[in-house]
């Protein structure tokens, strides 16, 4: 994040963006990020699942992009190959995030090195006194869904870990004759679901969760689509 830094007119007045064509990087990124509302419509092209970040031992919910460390079967030769593009690559080269000085307060970021930001061509992001640009409104609000989307998938993976509904699993697939095993991802486990209380049930449903559940376990026969991308490498 250290090329992120935050936007105003003073520093980034004569600054365009140009329209995203590629992700560098991205083709050896095996997992991205997807927040609550992308679990439906992600799940019907790449399993979403949950992983566990080794040093805080939080959850967080993301696309399966690849069926070997480092390898993305959606993204080939700077083109994407899928029909959905998850939410959060579609917001370069801008971040929104607290601000330092006021955590209730959401700043504004742009990411100074990234190839999409120049000087010549592209959206003006302010006009000649400072107001923003229509363009820039328009991704400075599509940001701020994002974010607040991005809580609700934060509370919703949350109560799931609180629950102990999340389990890990080793994903298995035949491919070309060979058995690929993905680990370090967890699923809900559909016996613990089973399990629970009345109460915490109508909680999760209440919260309109059970259908993120079941979006999350369909998506998991996706895994065929994934070998199927793959195989046509």
């Amino acid at each position: 994040m250290s090329s992120f830094k935050p936007l105003n007119f003073e520093l980034h007045s004569e600054l365009k963006v140009k329209p995203i064509t590629s992700f560098p990087g991205l083709e050896t990124q095996q997992i991205v990020p997807v927040a609550a509302h992308e679990f439906a419509t992600a799940g019907s092209e790449m399993p979403v699942v949950f992983v566990k970040n080794a040093e805080t031992g939080a959850f967080q919910a993301v696309a399966l992009l690849g069926l070997n460390q480092k390898e993305n079967v959606f993204y080939q030769d700077e083109k994407w190959r899928g029909h959905y593009i998850p939410s959060i690559l579609t917001h370069q080269p801008f971040a929104l995030m607290p601000s330092v000085s006021d955590e209730t307060q959401l700043q504004l970021l742009i990411n100074e090195e990234s190839p999409l930001v120049n000087k010549t061509e592209g959206e003006g992001l302010f006009d000649d006194v400072g107001n923003e640009s229509e363009y820039l409104t328009q991704r400075k609000n599509a940001l701020g869904r994002y974010f607040e989307n991005a809580q609700v998938t934060t509370a919703f993976v949350k109560m799931l870990s609180d629950m102990g509904l999340l389990k890990e699993q080793q994903l298995t697939l035949n491919f070309s004759g060979d058995k690929i095993l993905i680990e370090g991802v967890y699923l809900v486990d559909e016996k613990a679901l089973a399990q629970l209380s009345d109460e915490d049930y109508l909680t999760l449903r209440e919260k309109g969760f059970i259908a993120l559940i079941y979006h999350h376990l369909g998506s998991l026969h996706q895994l065929k689509n994934v070998a199927r991308l793959k195989a046509s490498n």
